[in-house]
């Protein structure tokens, strides 16, 4: 047995924040892979289905983002699991805005909920990292965090979330790297319009350069030939310093 935890703030109030990203994503995978109906236990919301062969607990702690160990680490110690069978979705700032990594182990990077899970679990677990991207100064990073995302953002989030419910299945598998390879590649063909409108048109041919319409007008008449010898050569001759 899996258990893929989500992690997030429960209530309305925090249902778009940027830090519930992780929630969103336990969402989409109950809802793509049939799961059974959300319900309460180990301090949160648990959904029970298969993925890629395996049987997965989902669980949305209920315990608030600092407190997600407490949670988490209940179910584990009920189904006598070891962290190797937890993996864990949320969301990480220092990726850009869509991205997703995937690691095992590691340290907590600053998010209270990682904090927290490592104290109760330790850290040898999966790690789904989900990019919020970062609001560029230290200050703004809780605002960020807990702020809504933004409608602009909806095309790709939907996006994102829609491919790691479909892909869920090699996280099952412990397929770490196709997963991220196939979230890449769905997101380019939902996001990246393909066809032959979006090559560079074609350089036009280059052009004879033009000529004046004195040029154009008047033929082009050869060099007149100077005379080697006579008054007119010597004349010459005494005019440009020749010998």
């Amino acid at each position: 047995m899996l258990v893929f935890a989500g992690l997030g703030n429960p209530g309305a109030k925090y249902e778009n924040n940027r830090h519930n990203v992780g929630f969103m994503a336990a969402d989409a995978i109950a809802r793509r892979h049939s799961f059974s109906p959300w319900s309460k236990k180990f301090q949160g919301l648990i959904s029970e289905g298969t993925l890629g062969g395996e049987k997965v607990l989902l669980i949305k702690p209920q315990t608030f983002m600092n407190l997600s160990g407490q949670s988490v680490g209940e179910a584990l110690r009920f189904y006598k699991l070891e962290p190797s069978a937890l993996t864990v979705f949320y969301d990480e700032i220092d990726l850009a805005a869509g991205k997703v990594r995937v690691k095992v182990g590691g340290g907590s990077g600053g998010h209270n909920g990682i904090r927290s899970l490592d104290q109760h679990v330790g850290n040898a677990y999966r790690r789904v990292r989900i990019g919020v991207g970062h609001p560029g100064v230290k200050e703004m990073v809780h605002g960020h965090v807990l702020g809504d995302f933004a409608k602009a953002d909806r095309e790709w989030l939907d996006a994102l979330l829609d491919a790691i419910a479909d892909d869920a299945g090699l996280l099952a598998k412990g397929d770490d790297n196709s997963f991220m390879n196939r979230i890449t590649l769905t997101l380019r063909e939902k996001l990246v319009p393909t066809g032959d409108d979006d090559r560079p048109p074609p350089k036009a041919p280059k052009q004879p350069k033009q000529q004046s319409h004195i040029r154009q007008a008047r033929p082009q008449q050869p060099a007149p030939k100077v005379p080697e010898s006579g008054p007119m050569a010597a004349m010459l001759k005494k005019l440009f310093g020749k010998d």
